[in-house]
């Protein structure tokens, strides 16, 4: 199971999915050993279709930083807060986590899009 890791310590993950948003994003960044990559990649693979099949579940990509470094960015988009806490927290989904190779970190924070005038629309 990889290692979990908030971006804000004061508020991590099991915080956020019981806050009441919709519809909400899922940025998670992955760090690992350039020697897990192959086994990262299948491990995300399998999470992603049992994702894809939950209830809520918008899309999903996957981005792999740019260079030698073997860092990912998964963005995934959802109806609502309680769709994505109960798929992450299927006990089927939690089963699959010990398949991410050992130094594999993960840190995943839930956000909203923000209306900025003449910018971007919420």
């Amino acid at each position: 199971m990889p290692l979990r890791r908030p971006i804000d310590p004061a508020f991590p993950i099991e915080f956020q999915i019981g806050v009441d948003a919709s519809p909400v994003v899922l940025v998670n960044i992955f760090t690992l050993s350039k020697d897990d990559e192959a086994a990262f990649l299948e491990a995300w693979k399998a999470d992603a279709a049992f994702m894809k099949a939950q209830p809520g579940f918008i899309s999903t990509q996957l981005h792999r930083a740019i260079g030698e470094s073997p860092a990912h960015l998964n963005y995934a988009v959802w109806e609502l807060t309680r769709d994505f806490q109960a798929a992450f927290t299927h006990p089927e989904f939690v089963a699959k986590l010990s398949a991410y190779p050992s130094s594999a970190v993960a840190m995943p924070h839930l956000f909203q899009r923000v209306a900025v005038p003449g910018i971007c629309v919420a």
